[in-house]
């Protein structure tokens, strides 16, 4: 496959491709740009239905797997994804957490071995821009930094995209995110000073206010996950200013024409 620019994003869980990644998704879809997600696990760990827990009565990780792989399909499709590849894995849960010590968690899956298989869809799709997260996994949570092992591991062994991005949320400007879901009443927790990445480090801002909206409804999609909810319920200019805009750290660049500062993935490509 080397007739279209093509976009591939590595992502954890089912959900993770919509705040990250949804809108340069719709973007580079209505651009004409082949489109593809890998989602590395089935999201066993998420919610059940009713916002039940794992661990608590009633939470079946198998019908959460199923339920979460069909949430995904409708967001994908709302974004405009062409391809969505199942890597499969078991989803390891947060750090700290039981799963964490299951063999079959992706988290313990040997890295050359998912690399291989991620790898193997590299040379098939031929991307020329690949998106994952950074080597702590934006936050620290083992599947997102499994995601980002395999990624980093994939492209050196193939040696085939050209750009490699980490997706970001701009420190300075989180914190202000923060306080207007403070004063909503919608934080129920203290952010760490530190989260986010330092915006001096940000190389790439794409503007993707034009799909907020997709973006919102691929959030809908994923109805059974309560970590969406303070996004869906904020005042839709509060969702513009938030979601309008997808930010990156370029890792990897053999692209010459390609700025310091940029406002597209494909920058020096097109």
């Amino acid at each position: 496959m080397t007739d279209r620019l093509t976009l591939m994003a590595v992502h954890a869980h089912p959900d993770d491709e919509v705040l990250g990644t949804g809108g340069v998704f719709a973007r580079c879809a209505a651009e004409g740009i082949r489109t593809v997600l890998v989602t590395c696990t089935n999201g066993e760990q998420g919610d059940a239905p009713g916002g039940i827990k794992p661990g608590e009565p009633g939470h079946d990780p198998e019908a959460v797997r199923a339920l979460r792989l069909a949430e995904l399909r409708e967001s994908a499709a709302l974004l405009g994804i062409e391809h969505v590849e199942l890597l499969g894995y078991r989803d390891s849960g947060m750090d700290g957490w039981e799963a964490n010590h299951r063999p079959d968690s992706f988290w313990n899956v040997p890295v050359d071995q998912a690399a291989a298989r991620l790898a193997d869809l590299m040379r098939h799709y031929r991307p020329q821009v690949v998106v994952t997260y950074d080597e702590n996994g934006n936050y620290g949570h083992p599947d997102h930094i499994q995601a980002s092992r395999i990624t980093l591991a994939a492209t050196a062994a193939t040696d085939i995209p050209d750009k490699l991005y980490y997706t970001a949320i701009p420190r300075e400007s989180s914190r202000e995110m923060f306080e207007q879901l403070r004063a909503q009443g919608q934080l129920d927790f203290e952010p760490p000073e530190d989260f986010g990445t330092p915006m001096d480090q940000i190389t790439t801002y794409v503007d993707v206010a034009a799909y907020v909206q997709r973006k919102v409804k691929a959030l809908e999609a994923h109805a059974s996950q309560g970590d969406s909810v303070p996004f869906l319920r904020m005042p839709s200019d509060l969702q513009q200013l938030i979601l309008g805009t997808e930010t990156f750290v370029r890792h990897r660049n053999r692209v010459a024409a390609a700025p310091a500062q940029e406002t597209d993935l494909f920058a020096g490509l097109r």
